[in-house]
């Protein structure tokens, strides 16, 4: 029993390692939104830098018109408390069109308030308190694409 859930699970970690290796983040496709043009700007920077391909947005409504626009879309990187759409209801939305399997970091300075709306995060959600440092992002945003942490080894908290 314990050898072939081993065994499984060493599947799980090789097909996930070569799955990274095979997708250069050049070829990852990120809406970043976010209503603070700093906090839009800063995570828009670090992830350029580590060499995603990033879409910026300010509310619900823009990102759903530039998803759209996007040839694919791998994650989701969103503030929480947005006006006019909340992140999660922008991840839901998405979801319901044609990105079913899209990944979601919400950025929030209310963790407390995210639970309390959202009881539970889905299996492809994860959350980052702000402000969050150039490393955090990187880690996060690596764990949920790959299941692993990939940051570069010059980035800072």
């Amino acid at each position: 029993m314990l050898e072939r859930h081993m065994s499984s699970m060493f599947k799980f970690v090789t097909t996930h390692a070569t799955r990274a290796k095979q997708m250069p983040p050049s070829a990852i496709n990120v809406l970043v939104v976010d209503d603070e043009e700093p906090v839009r700007k800063f995570v828009d920077r670090v992830l350029r830098e580590a060499g995603y391909k990033t879409t910026l947005a300010s509310d619900g409504p823009e990102a759903m018109e530039a998803a759209k626009g996007m040839e694919s879309l791998d994650i989701l990187v969103t503030d929480v408390m947005m006006p006019q759409m909340t992140g999660d209801e922008l991840a839901r939305r998405l979801r319901q069109t044609e990105q079913r399997g899209l990944k979601v970091l919400y950025l929030t300075g209310f963790s407390d308030r995210l639970f309390k709306e959202k009881v539970t995060l889905w299996e492809d959600e994860a959350f980052l308190d702000k402000p969050c440092g150039v490393k955090g992002l990187l880690e996060a945003v690596s764990l949920l694409l790959f299941g692993r942490v990939d940051a570069p080894i010059d980035s800072t908290s």
